[in-house]
This record gives C-alpha cells, sequence and structure tokens, in this order.
C-alpha cells in the first residue's frame, strides 16, 4: 500500500507526505474494516432473526455499534504496521482508544445479557415473585458491574498518561495516607454500592413490591445504586434512599407472596340482626370477581357506647385488587343494608326514659285519652 501511496507524495515536503501517507492509510484501513463489519453483521443478524430466541437479536443488536468502532480500531492498527508515521500516530492515542473501547463492548454484553434474562423473567403473570426477585437482582448488579467497569477503563485511560501512573506510583508508596485519603472522599459512593451488594443479597425490596413508606401507598418501580423509586397510587414518584430500606422500617406488603387479607369495617346499632347481614355478605363476596376465593367471615369485633363494629374479612391476589374489592363490598353492603336494614345503622337516642318506664311501668304521659 505504501508503494502505491508514495508516487503521490514525490513533489511535497517530507512532513507533508508522511501525514498525507498516513491519512490515505488509516482511511483505507477504515473502509476495509467498515465493510467487512457490515457484511459480518447482516449475516449475524440473518441468523438472529431466523432463532426462536430472542436472546440473540439483543446481543446482536447490542454489540453493533462498539463492535464497529472496534472494527475501525482494528483497520487503523493493521494499516499502522506498514505506515511507520500511523504507527507512531497510533501508539499516542491507543492507550485511550483501546480501553475505551473494550469498555464499552463489555457494557454493551452485560446489558445485552441483562436484557436477555429480563425478558425471561415475566412480572404480568398472576404468581410473579421469582420472576420479580430476578429482576431485581439482575436491575442491581447490572448498576454494579457497569460502575465498575467505568471505574477500570478510566483507570485505564488514565494510567496511560505518564505523569498520572507516576502519580499513582508515589501514591502506591504511601498506601497507608493514601487509602484514608481516599476512603473518606469516596465514603458515601462505597456506602450506596455496598448498599447495592446487600439489597441484592437479602432482598428487602423487589422490583413492582407493593410498600408503604412515610404513610404513602406504592409500588417499586426501580432501583439504583443509591436511590430506590416508588410510584404512589396517584403517579407521584418518591426517591428514596437505598439505605433507609436497609436501616429504617418500613411495610413490604409483597415479600412472600402478593396474596393479601384485608378488611371493612361497619359501624352498626346495637340491635343489629347479624345473620341477614352476614348471609348477604357471604352472597356478595362469593359472586365477586375480584375475591380470589381464600378467605371470607363476618364477626362483631367490638362494641361501643354507640355501635357494635362488625368486621369483614376478604382475601384477593394483590394489593391494588384487594383495595378494589374492599371498597366495593364496603359500598354494596352499606347499600343493602340501607335498603334491607335501616334500623342497622348508628344514631344517636336522645329520647328520655322515665323512672316509671325504667321500672317497667307504662308512662302516663304515652297513654292516649279514653
Amino acid at each position: 500500500m505504501i508503494d502505491l501511496i508514495e508516487p503521490l507524495t514525490a513533489d511535497l515536503p517530507f512532513w507533508a507526505g508522511q501525514l498525507l501517507v498516513a491519512l490515505i492509510a488509516a482511511g483505507v484501513g477504515m473502509v476495509l474494516a467498515l465493510a467487512v463489519h457490515a457484511v459480518l453483521f447482516r449475516v449475524l443478524q440473518r441468523i438472529a432473526r431466523s432463532s426462536r430466541s430472542e436472546t440473540d437479536d439483543i446481543i446482536v443488536k447490542r454489540l453493533v455499534r462498539p463492535s464497529r468502532y472496534a472494527f475501525v480500531a482494528l483497520g487503523v492498527v493493521l494499516a499502522a504496521r506498514e505506515t511507520p508515521a500511523l504507527a507512531l500516530a497510533w501508539e499516542r492515542v491507543a492507550g485511550f482508544v483501546m480501553p475505551l473501547l473494550a469498555g464499552w463492548i463489555a457494557i454493551a454484553v452485560l446489558h445485552a445479557f441483562v436484557e436477555a434474562m429480563v425478558l425471561k423473567n415475566d412480572i404480568t403473570v398472576a404468581d410473579n415473585r421469582n420472576a420479580r426477585r430476578r429482576r431485581t437482582r439482575l436491575a442491581i448488579f447490572s448498576r454494579i458491574g457497569t460502575f465498575v467497569i467505568v471505574f477500570l477503563t478510566i483507570a485505564l485511560m488514565l494510567f496511560s498518561i505518564p505523569g498520572v501512573r507516576e502519580i499513582g506510583v508515589t501514591l502506591m508508596a504511601s498506601a497507608g495516607l493514601a487509602a484514608l485519603a481516599v476512603g473518606a472522599a469516596a465514603q458515601p459512593a462505597l456506602k450506596a454500592l455496598i448498599a447495592g451488594f446487600q439489597m441484592a443479597l437479602t432482598e428487602p425490596i423487589s422490583i413492582d413490591d407493593v410498600v408503604i413508606l412515610d404513610g404513602e401507598w406504592g409500588r417499586i418501580e426501580d432501583i439504583r445504586t443509591t436511590y430506590v423509586v416508588v410510584r404512589l397510587w396517584d403517579e407521584r414518584r418518591l426517591v428514596v434512599p437505598s439505605n433507609r430500606f436497609l436501616e429504617d422500617t418500613f411495610q413490604n406488603w409483597t415479600k412472600t407472596t402478593s396474596q393479601l387479607l384485608g378488611t371493612v369495617m361497619l359501624y352498626l346499632d346495637h340491635a343489629t340482626d347479624i345473620a341477614p347481614i352476614r348471609a348477604e355478605y357471604t352472597r356478595q363476596i362469593t359472586a365477586h370477581r375480584l375475591w380470589d376465593q381464600r378467605a371470607q367471615t363476618l364477626q362483631v369485633t367490638d362494641t361501643s357506647d354507640d355501635s357494635i363494629e362488625v368486621r369483614l374479612l376478604m382475601s384477593a391476589k394483590d394489593g391494588p385488587t384487594l383495595f378494589d374489592l374492599r371498597c366495593e363490598i364496603r359500598e354494596s353492603m352499606l347499600d343493602w343494608i340501607r335498603r334491607n336494614q335501616p334500623e342497622a345503622l348508628t344514631r344517636r337516642r336522645t329520647q328520655a326514659i322515665t323512672p316509671v318506664e325504667a321500672a317497667g311501668g307504662v308512662n302516663p304521659s304515652a297513654v292516649g285519652p279514653g
């Protein structure tokens, strides 16, 4: 290739000729590399589309861009073997370019693996506990892995600078002081990183868990390295530090299963006939579309001066379904009581009882004439 380029540089100064040779050699190498890359990935895409699995499609899609630049770098390296000027220029930038490309490809492979595993764990099914646990671990380890890869990539790029490398050697000589300084400066980041590992191993929460936090009801939408996003019932987002789920108390309604028990409290008059109300509740709950047929009962659980407390116990497959079930049963039972047993509704008794009535006699004022 140099023999073909040299006649073009015969009338140019030496430095200009060398520069032109390097540029032409680099251009030719990059064009050939891009051509090989295009042919190779077209074949890979056809193979991936012909298979039933989506994993290979994801891997090919994720690797297209980083591998394209890696092929370009490979083309430049091959051209530099025959072009001294290009080889000299490549040596100056290789310390930056090669770690960057390696890190980019590593992140692409990691994300492709995580995305493929996420597709295999569907959380839209009814019993999605195991799928949510796996998705949570994948999300946490993906972010931790990305952080480690980026950290190592930047470190390798910086160590290609002679001055930075000398500073690193000096710091290693005083490892005790350096460890203290780095530990103090990076304490929040290291604490968050350790918290991420703890979250993945102990699993206090998982993706799509239903939690009660600060009196707010919501679902775990996303778990980051340093914080957790909770989607509240009214579409607000609550951003919570990860450490809080390891150090503070909170309610997790779906820790072991998504199935839940719930109650509806009715406050009725002391003279209420409970049997018809129990029969009506049994009829309504057994016919309700949201009931999961696990538990249902009606009990008088407490009394007060003004009323009795009637508890309607019911079950549903998950928290949102249970909330809707409770609201609908409360509304329908109150409507039935209002229409069929209005005397069961609590009321204030303001009628005075005379001593004669208290003794079992007849109040003369209540007896009409004749």
